[in-house]
């Protein structure tokens, strides 16, 4: 049997060795089982399960320490610490990190994780031997997911990235105690923002495909965002002196997109509404707070005077 790091193996304690601790042995390889790696009591003889890893001069040794993951496995791990050349390195519970090196990681550097941020991590060798890290895709993560139930249809959920794309972003989204979760895409055109490997986002379930996948967005409903846009179009009217602001749905997209965080469709959309309830009107390319609609909020609206509906 040839010892590899990243697998739990049984070993004979063979001896000790003072001030190191204990050498463990196969019956034709030997590894060292350090007095800080002990949990427990070791006797001279004994078989014990112990863990294999590379120690900090790359040579192999054991640990009577649970781990996160063996090597072949899928698990979360958590992001410790990011190295500036060398990459992420993730907790999986022995007390020596484990390295999730840059190529494994998007070229974007807004689409890298950050410390605390949690990744579906596949254990794997370099060409050394050495335990190494590498992003879950798919084919590693099938086999921990179930099919998303059609009750998710409109629900809110919490999903976690796996694969950060510009124009889509790949993710599980959370299924409590049901392994890891269900597959989901949220299309570019439904994100808010662009998502990094391991954030945690809120995310509403807009489609349950045949296949237990899901479609998401971290959009309301147009409705319920028309609603929201419009109290927030008429928050910034309220609070600006003359009750006007110089954007109107003439306003170019990414003009609008900029300043208000909304599509300029969602933009009309609240504006449209403001109208019809006859709070707002255009003049010129600017829209207007109307008095009345100043004074109910206990404001003096000085905008002028202009058409009912633009």
């Amino acid at each position: 049997m040839t010892l590899q790091a990243g697998t739990a193996v049984k070993l004979q304690v063979a001896r000790e060795k003072a001030p190191y601790g204990y050498f463990l042995t196969d019956g034709s390889q030997d590894v060292l089982l350090h007095y800080t790696e002990v949990v427990g009591t070791v006797k001279q003889g004994e078989q014990i399960e112990v863990y294999l890893f590379h120690d900090t001069e790359d040579r192999l040794a054991a640990t009577m320490r649970r781990p996160r993951l063996l090597l072949g496995e899928t698990a979360l791990l958590e992001v410790t610490d990011i190295h500036p050349r060398f990459g992420c390195f993730l907790d999986i519970g022995i007390g020596r990190n484990l390295l999730l090196p840059f190529r494994e990681l998007p070229d974007l550097p807004e689409l890298r994780p950050q410390v605390g941020d949690k990744l579906y991590v596949l254990l794997d060798h370099d060409k050394q031997g050495r335990m190494l890290g590498r992003l879950a895709g798919e084919q590693g993560l099938a086999e921990l997911v179930f099919h998303a139930p059609e009750s998710w249809k409109n629900q809110w959920m919490e999903a976690r990235v796996y694969k950060p794309l510009q124009d889509g972003t790949f993710v599980i989204v959370e299924g409590g105690v049901l392994g890891f979760g269900a597959f989901g895409m949220i299309h570019a055109s439904e994100r808010t923002h662009l998502l990094r490997v391991g954030e945690v986002v809120k995310v509403r379930v807009t489609h349950v495909r045949e296949d237990g996948r899901v479609n998401l967005s971290m959009k309301p409903l147009k409705q319920i965002g028309r609603d929201e846009d419009a109290e927030r179009l008429l928050e910034v009217l309220r609070q600006r002196e003359g009750g006007g602001m110089s954007y109107s749905d003439q306003t170019p997209a990414d003009i609008i997109t900029k300043r208000f965080g909304i599509s300029k469709a969602a933009f009309k959309r609240a504006l449209g509404k403001l109208m019809k309830e006859g709070l707002v009107y255009q003049k010129e390319n600017w829209t207007y707070l109307k008095p009345e609609a100043g004074a109910e909020k206990g404001l003096e609206a000085k905008a002028d005077k202009g058409p009912e509906e633009a």
